[in-house]
Order: structure tokens, then sequence, then C-alpha cells
């Protein structure tokens, strides 16, 4: 995608910018967005143990890989459906900026020569363990960053502590609903009232990706406040770990790998704060996978006696209320009353149906699903594929929000996650894309679908 020439600053959005800030590339009005992510845009550089060689100036940041796990499984026109934002610094290279460009994604690119790029500093140790700072100031996103159309995305990816996921999506919901309704009010202004408009209104899906520092035992009251709120919370093995007070980080004390029963066991825990079906856990474990967890649930639905004519009731109490008549006109009980006659009386409705209810179980969900690159995999010894580990649960997380913003299950989701996450952790950086001779996106030469359906075989979906 071209970068335009800067266009001027709408006077609301620019209330929102630093004065210096100019942007490069907005997001049309009318676009919409499945996908979009409040993670930043970071410059990476990453320093492994020797003889591997150091990578400076690479793209990075929890933004910029859940946006990738969003776009691998969005070839054009769907690329323009994948929103995240991109702040550039005084220092942004110009390979960067024609590598955004390749994604033909809707990136809202700003650019302020006042400051520099957000970058970061990755260490590994042997045990690939990730150290990380900041080596420039950060800029950190809110909600008023988001331009109309990313306002109102189908899935919202987050990546905070539990007080600030509350913070931001109270806010992010009330902005997204008041935006909503201005929409149809400017759209229509004859229309009838809001409440009309409500009927179309979506909650978005939000995906909770808390951060590594402040999973600790001390934010595990907030965690459980802010888990009525979001629709999936992922943290991973080690993270979930910590968080339950065990500095083990749920690894197998003889191997050093993810421990599957103490992953079930805390996600039972965090679960057990949550008696009704709320939310999802999905634990990432990388080379073990996933664990996904959810409580199960019950409903109750009201169901007619006549299925030949429940389908017409509901319709016809859908359109108008209906003024329920006195089954008896004469109080109290006479001795040549019919009992079974009244209480059958007294459970039906005016068309003649004995309305009762029915109640709908949801067994819930613990299931662990493969990593890519692990057991199973069919090429063998999967360590020799992993290049470099940064950044694969963020884009495990992309994958996964827009697979949910597009109506895939939560298995199929951790599938699309899981195959998002190999493509990104098999080389230093991102993966290369390219497009083959029948105009098909390939990733590091691969079809995403071809990867996917292969995954999905494995895992038994």
């Amino acid at each position: 995608m071209a970068s335009e020439a800067a266009a001027s600053v709408p006077e609301k959005a620019a209330e929102k910018l630093d004065s210096t800030d100019q942007i490069i590339q907005d997001v049309p009005a009318n676009q919409p967005i499945d996908f979009v992510t409040l993670g930043m845009f970071i410059i990476d550089d990453i320093e492994f143990l020797p003889p591997k060689p150091p990578a400076y100036n690479i793209l990075g940041g929890a933004g910029t890989y859940s946006a990738l796990g969003a776009r691998l499984f969005s070839p054009p026109p769907l690329s323009r459906t994948v929103g995240w934002i991109v702040d550039q610094g005084s220092d942004f290279p110009q390979h960067l900026t024609d590598q955004i460009d390749a994604w033909q994604s809707s990136a809202l690119v700003r650019r302020n020569p006042a400051r520099l790029t957000t970058r970061g500093w990755n260490g590994y140790d042997a045990a690939e363990r990730r150290a990380f700072r900041y080596a420039t100031p950060k800029r950190r996103l809110t909600v008023d960053d988001l331009t109309p159309p990313l306002l109102q995305a189908k899935a919202i990816h987050l990546i905070c502590s539990p007080l600030r996921c509350q913070e931001l999506v109270k806010s992010l919901l009330a902005r997204r609903h008041a935006a909503f309704l201005a929409s149809k009010r400017d759209a229509n202004p004859d229309a009838a009232a809001d409440a009309d408009a409500d009927a179309e209104y979506a909650r978005p899906l939000i995906i909770w990706e808390p951060v590594p520092d402040l999973c600790v035992p001390g934010e595990l009251l907030n965690c459980t406040n802010t888990l009525p709120l979001v629709d999936v919370c992922s943290p991973n093995h080690a993270e979930l770990a910590s968080l339950m007070g065990d500095d083990g980080g749920a690894t197998h004390p003889a191997t050093g790998r993810p421990d599957p029963a103490a992953v079930e066991r805390y996600s039972e825990q965090l679960l057990s704060s949550m008696p009704l079906q709320s939310y999802t856990l999905v634990v990432r474990a990388g080379e073990a996978g996933c664990y996904v967890a959810r409580n199960g649930g019950r409903r109750k639905k009201m169901v007619g006696g006549d299925d030949n004519s429940s389908s017409s009731n509901s319709n016809s109490n859908n359109s108008k209320k209906k003024t329920k008549k006195p089954l008896l006109k004469e109080h109290g009980l006479r001795p040549d009353m019919d009992l079974e006659a009244l209480f059958a009386n007294l459970l039906r409705d005016e068309d003649g149906c004995v309305a009762r209810e029915e109640i709908e179980m949801d067994p819930g969900l613990g299931r662990w699903l493969p990593a890519y690159y692990g057991a199973g995999y069919p090429g063998g010894d999967a360590s020799d594929k992993v290049a470099d580990p940064t950044g694969g649960g963020n884009t495990f997380l992309g994958g996964l929000a827009v697979a949910l913003a597009r109506g895939k299950t939560m298995e199929e989701a951790c599938a699309w996650g899981h195959v998002a996450a190999s493509l990104a952790i098999e080389q230093v950086g991102f993966p290369v894309l390219t497009v083959d001779e029948e105009g098909r996106e390939r990733w590091n030469g691969v079809r995403v679908e071809e990867r996917l359906a292969e995954y999905r075989e494995r895992a038994q979906l």
C-alpha cells in the first residue's frame, strides 16, 4: 500500500494527536474492520547468544505481531479488514515502510518528526528466556487513538494490566456505542429514537493478553474482576502459574518443559472464580500447544407444547406484546372443579399452547491443541524449525481473534492461531510475503490455507 502525502488532520482527530503528529495514512470511514489491536508498534533489536548474530531494525511490538496473525489469514481484499496503528518517529527506516505497505492492511500511520520511534532491546539466555527493555520512550495507545472505523472492529486485542484492561474496555464500549448511535443519526436524521438503532448494535469481541510483569498473586483479585469484561483471556503457562503463586512457571521439574497437569490445575482454579460461563481461558504453552478452558453454563428457553405452532407463536410474540387474559373469572376453589383442567389452563397461553421451560446445558470446554511445531509434527524434530520465538504468542492471538470475528469456533480459532504462530517463529523478524504465478499469497513460500488444512487433520478438527 503506497503511502499518501501527509494529509491535513481533521479538527476532532487533531485534538487527540501531538501538535507535531501527521496522519500519513488514514483508514477510510466506510472500511469494515474485523480486527484491531491496541498493542504498540516497536522497532526491535534482538541479541542472541553467540554464535547467532544479532538482528537490528526489524518490525516488532505486540501490536505488529498480532496484526501479522490476522493478516496471514486475510489476503486482499480481506487485508483491509485488519487494523492497527503505526507511530513513526524521525528515525523510521524506509525498508520498514515498504514492508508495512506490502501488507495492504488498514494501518493508521502517524508520523512525528519531533520524537524517536518506540524501540525495544531483546536478549535471550540459554533457556530461551527473553529479556526486554525499552530503548526509547514508548508511546502507549489508548481508546482515543482509534478512529471511527477502527473503533467499530469486530474483535479487539488488548495487552495490558488487569486494571488498565478494565479502564480500556469500559471506555471502549462507551465510545463505541455512542459513535454507533451518532453515525445512525447522521445517516438518517429522520429515523426513530436510539432504541431502534440499538437493535443493530453489536458488542465487540475482547481478546485480553495480560502483561507478564503483573501476572503476580497480588493482581489475582484484579484479574478475576476483569474476566467478566472480556471474551478471551490468554496468558502463557508461566504467566498463569505466576499469577496463581507458583514460581516454577508450570514447568515439569525434570524436563523444564510446560507441565500440562499444572496448566490444567491452575486453569480450573481461575475458572472457579467465575461459576457461570462468561469467558474463555486460552493458555499458550509454547511447544506444548495451548489449553482451552471454559466453564459450562445453562440457560432457560421457553418452548410451546405444540411443535407446529411454536414458530408462529414466537413470531407473533416478537411482533407485539400480548395481554394475558385471566383464566378464572371467579376466585376460590369449588367442589365440582376439574383440577387437571385448571392447572392445564394456568399454563396455556391465548393461542392454546402450554409453555414450559427447557434447560439448555453447555458442557464447557477443556482441551489441548498441539503447537504446529510441537508433538505430532510430521517433519520429525520441530526444534530446528524455530529460529526465534519472539512474537509467537502475539501472532497466535491475532490469528485467533480474526477467526472468532469471522464466526469460527474456539477450537478452529486456536488452529488459526497455531498456524499463524508457526510462520512468525520460523525466522528472525517477520515471514516473507510473495505472490505466486497464480496470484495467490505465500508466506515463506507456504500457502497459509494448505498449512491450516494439514494442521486441522493432525489435530482432528
